[in-house]
């Protein structure tokens, strides 16, 4: 996405003043065309994703938005997409390993934070999908998630008035069609930006973000031992690594190998943006740790060497990260600096029935 074309529409925005809706009872008071108000943080990376065809509107945040919550998209309307995303766990399943799914199913991956979509190249742990507009099409297919397809959920959505209203209002075809229940779930996944954490406020000069010693020794560990994998401002480089996990034998989970075939990709999976870390446990792809100090403690004395370890964290003298127990605790002091309040509690991502 161009930054001055994104600065020039948010101009023109303030200037006939379309600012967010935060209603669901106002669908048909707000032209079908009128730009959502995105604000692109000025210390994250470019997008990632082209959302020129697809840019966010006020009708079609709505639209996604009550998706986003909607049982029918799974096969016996029991489960949504928020049933693994809970805003108050930055959109995670928090307490759960593993993702659950329709007939009480469990996945076998932890459900990872959707926060900053728009900044990402690749989605899920393994890569499966690198589309912001097709990414839904996963966890709707998955017969241990929602088990559902897209044409069936169609047929739900045209038998329900209010959404027949509200697919007309916020497309230019007024159809109610696959397409477009994906085209309004990535708008209103584009807008969940998360980016007023204390760290980003420190990062910024802005009010809030004063770090205490604690705090600043956590930042320049992290900066020493962590940064080259969860790179820049997102906490991520996206890209897909072996992080010496023992692999767990009940999930038989291969990583990114299923998605290309190389066996150079066994066990290698997306690195997650450490955003929102403090509310998003339990961690890794399977869940299998708790707290951040089991985490720190596995990077610390539990790498396991393998063929494909990245090479980051092997050295001469030890497997992984080693840390003392001093480091560990300033590392997840800095961590928490990540958390984000705002984004957990804005408006804009609840749900009105």
């Amino acid at each position: 996405m161009n930054f001055k074309k994104i600065k020039r529409i948010a101009g023109l925005m303030m200037i006939f003043g379309l600012f967010s809706c935060t209603s669901d009872d106002v669908y048909e008071s707000i032209p079908a065309d009128s730009l959502f108000s995105l604000k692109i943080p000025s210390n994250f990376p470019q997008i990632a994703q082209n959302i020129d065809t697809n840019f966010p509107t006020q009708n079609g945040v709505a639209l996604g938005r009550k998706l986003f919550y909607d049982g029918r998209l799974s096969r016996d309307n029991s489960v949504s997409c928020a049933f693994c995303h809970e805003q108050q766990s930055a959109f995670t399943h928090h307490g759960h390993d593993l993702s659950h799914g329709i007939d009480n199913l469990t996945g076998k991956r932890n459900a990872p934070s959707v926060q900053n979509i728009i900044f990402q190249s690749e989605y899920f742990y393994d890569g499966a999908s690198n589309s912001i507009q097709m990414l839904s099409i996963v966890p709707i297919h998955n017969p241990l998630e929602m088990d559902e397809s897209l044409p069936t959920i169609v047929e739900k959505l045209k038998q329900d008035a209010q959404y027949v209203q509200l697919f007309r209002a916020a497309f230019s075809n007024g159809e109610v069609s696959s397409s477009n229940v994906l085209n309004a779930l990535a708008q209103f996944m584009t807008i969940m930006i998360s980016a007023d954490s204390k760290y980003d406020k420190y990062i910024r000069n802005e009010a809030g973000g004063n770090f205490d010693q604690q705090e600043l020794k956590g930042l320049d560990l992290f900066k020493n031992n962590c940064a080259s994998c969860h790179a820049t401002d997102l906490f991520t480089d996206n890209s897909f690594r072996n992080n010496g996990l023992p692999p767990n034998s009940k999930l038989n989970d291969l990583g990114r190998e299923e998605v290309t075939g190389f066996r150079t990709d066994r066990y290698k999976f997306k690195v997650p943006s450490l955003r929102n870390i403090e509310l998003t446990a339990p961690y890794m792809h399977d869940g299998r740790f708790g707290s951040l100090q089991s985490v720190l403690n596995f990077y610390s004395n539990g790498v396991q060497h393998t063929e494909n370890l990245d090479p980051l964290l092997q050295n001469n003298s030890h497997t992984g990260i080693p840390l003392t127990q001093e480091e560990k605790e300033a590392l997840i002091a800095f961590l928490k600096t990540l958390t984000d309040y705002d984004f957990v509690k804005n408006p804009l991502f609840y749900h009105k029935t």
